[in-house]
């Protein structure tokens, strides 16, 4: 009799934990990019994005292109190529990012993840505005080649994976809340980006 009794108090544990939790409505993944055109986003500066064969493309200089979406706490991923057409690639892709209020041509007010194969401060490097800040631990891309960027801010806890292996953490709260964006950085060079999408974390 004690048995039964404890086998239905058991069952009936494992029903309430089960009705607690069935009403939790996990976060999920929004797209940012429609494949077919710019619709969503907002281009500042020099640079010229286009969408070809499903592929969001920016060439020709300096500058930035915004998505609507904002949002604080998050995770973000996407994949990314960069080309050398004539000059070093080089780009980024920002988070909690905003244009400036005197220049909203200028360098984006936010963080970088850096996207570029030439330097010491390579991709997946963190970046605020003009100097490296997070560093990562080794280079996993090359120009011309495909590759996963993933990201996620909560608070002050930033982390970077490329590739699906961590490659950076850092803690900083300078920048609050923002836009995701692409940098256009040099003439000569090429960003391509695909498959991009975030979940918004904030509380």
């Amino acid at each position: 009799m004690n048995t039964m009794k404890q086998i239905f108090t058991i069952l009936v544990g494992a029903m309430l934990i089960g009705c607690a939790t069935c009403g939790e409505v996990k976060p999920k993944w929004i797209s940012l990019f429609n494949g077919k055109d710019l619709s969503g986003w907002t281009v500042r500066g020099k640079a010229t994005w286009a969408v070809e064969d499903g592929v969001l493309v920016g060439t020709g200089g300096m500058g930035h292109i915004y998505t609507d979406a904002a949002c604080a706490d998050f995770e973000l991923k996407g994949r990314f190529r960069i080309t050398e057409q004539g000059s070093k690639a080089n780009s980024g892709l920002y988070f909690r990012a905003n244009p400036p209020a005197d220049n909203v041509n200028g360098f984006p007010r936010g963080y970088e993840a850096q996207i570029c194969n030439s330097q010491e401060a390579y991709t997946g490097w963190l970046w605020k505005p003009g100097k490296p800040t997070g560093k990562a631990t080794e280079l996993l891309t090359k120009d011309g080649e495909w590759f996963s960027y993933r990201i996620r801010a909560v608070g002050d806890h930033i982390q970077f994976w490329i590739n699906d292996k961590l490659v950076m953490t850092y803690e900083d709260a300078e920048f609050k809340t923002g836009h995701f964006a692409l940098q256009g950085h040099n003439p000569g060079m090429k960003i391509e980006a695909k498959d991009l999408y975030y979940v918004n974390l904030s509380k």
